[in-house]
């Protein structure tokens, strides 16, 4: 395997900076072309230092003289802008890009890199969610392969290099069951920001963690199963498995299931995205199957976390109203971290955008991006009316 070169859209996240731990294990195999952040100027100055970055990117253009300044004796390059970002994915120095922006923020640039033909490597679920179709139809026009990161995926992944060309019977996709696995819809309706970021398994970013406590982040990977794979939304299963050992499983047509496992942590799908189809080592805890003792699956409660069947229905629905889910799920989401609205009041703004905004058929990417902006818009006015 030859030395790859990486761009990170999005290092100062979670996912980035566990990116970076991934190539400080493998210095003679990875190196770092390109790194930006939107705001965390101070952590992209110390990794572009430490990882020797050709480029950097701050998004907000107010902090780019900071970040310049920083970086100009080290002879970094530093631009400033999510156009810049959308500018650089393209380049010959560049071999596969992550993507790990949180939300819907991440699908310019992402199309910018597979509008460039480059190895995506997808941590932004948000980008298929919102515009899968257009997407997918693009990498296939520009021979861009896209590689899933999230765990979920990146698992789905690789159960069918295990059976390469048989047909799917059916997905399984696992979830931890978040925090309130065990809570009452009544206790669940009075949880606090505090409580909801509490996960039991997973240490993620702040958006991300609340997904999981509504379960919308699986719903969002119901719909990005659906276009990764091809897979219709009728064969794609959600089972809780609070010990998230089992990463997700395919079920083939003899009823044969093969499983991915591993302890819960994002760097080894994000190595194996960097290294596909190689396997290399990786410095993590190991599965001692003797301490796991048993593991355990039941089915979600569809009453107490509704957004699975928000994103079963937007699936169905097809055209924008993914668009529109998750859209107004990133305007809710934020006002429940801003302790402006209940926990409930998250899925319930949801459904009233999915029942109100203007529904097409048939988006192009124009299309899409405004339904973003109106979804979001009124989200953010129903959340203004219920606001405590």
């Amino acid at each position: 395997m030859g030395k790859r070169r990486i761009a990170i859209l999005g290092s100062t996240g979670s996912i980035g900076r566990q990116a970076l731990d991934v190539i400080s294990q493998h210095r003679d195999l990875f190196e770092v072309e390109l790194l930006t952040a939107n705001n965390s100027s101070d952590l992209l100055i110390r990794q572009a230092i430490e990882f020797d970055a050709n480029n950097v990117v701050i998004c907000n253009e107010d902090r780019y003289r900071e970040v310049a300044d920083a970086l100009q004796p080290h002879y970094i390059k530093v631009f400033a802008g999510m156009k810049s970002v959308c500018d650089l994915v393209g380049s010959d120095n560049i071999d596969i890009v992550l993507t790990s922006m949180v939300g819907f923020s991440g699908l310019e640039s992402t199309i910018a890199a597979v509008k460039a033909g480059k190895t995506i490597a997808l941590a932004n679920k948000e980008t298929l969610v919102a515009a899968g179709q257009i997407v997918m139809d693009l990498a296939a026009e520009h021979r861009a392969r896209i590689l899933p990161v999230d765990s979920e995926h990146s698992a789905i992944f690789q159960c069918l290099m295990g059976s390469a060309g048989a047909e799917i019977e059916k997905i399984h996709l696992t979830a931890s069951g978040g925090p309130f696995r065990k809570w009452s819809r009544k206790e669940i309706s009075e949880a606090t920001k505090a409580q909801a970021l509490n996960h039991p398994n997973w240490n993620m970013g702040s958006k991300i963690t609340i997904d999981s406590a509504t379960m919308m982040n699986k719903g969002l990977e119901i719909i990005e199963a659906r276009w990764l794979f091809g897979t219709p939304g009728e064969k794609i299963n959600v089972v809780v498995h609070p010990e998230s050992i089992i990463h997700s499983m395919v079920e083939y047509a003899d009823g044969s299931v093969i499983a991915q496992m591993g302890h819960p942590d994002m760097r080894e799908a994000i190595q194996f995205a960097f290294s596909y189809p190689e396997r290399l080592p990786l410095n993590n805890r190991k599965l001692d199957f003797a301490a796991l003792g048993q593991i355990s699956f039941a089915a979600p409660d569809m009453e107490k976390f509704p957004a699975l069947t928000l994103a079963y229905e937007a699936l169905r629905k097809g055209g924008n109203m993914p668009c529109i889910m998750n859209a107004a799920n990133e305007a809710a989401v934020a006002a429940f971290l801003q302790d402006r609205i209940g926990f409930y009041d998250i899925t319930d703004t949801v459904r009233r955008c999915m029942e109100e905004v203007e529904y097409i058929a048939r988006p192009d990417i124009e299309s899409i991006f405004r339904t973003n902006d109106n979804a979001f818009a009124s989200a953010r006015t129903i959340i203004d009316k219920i606001s405590r």
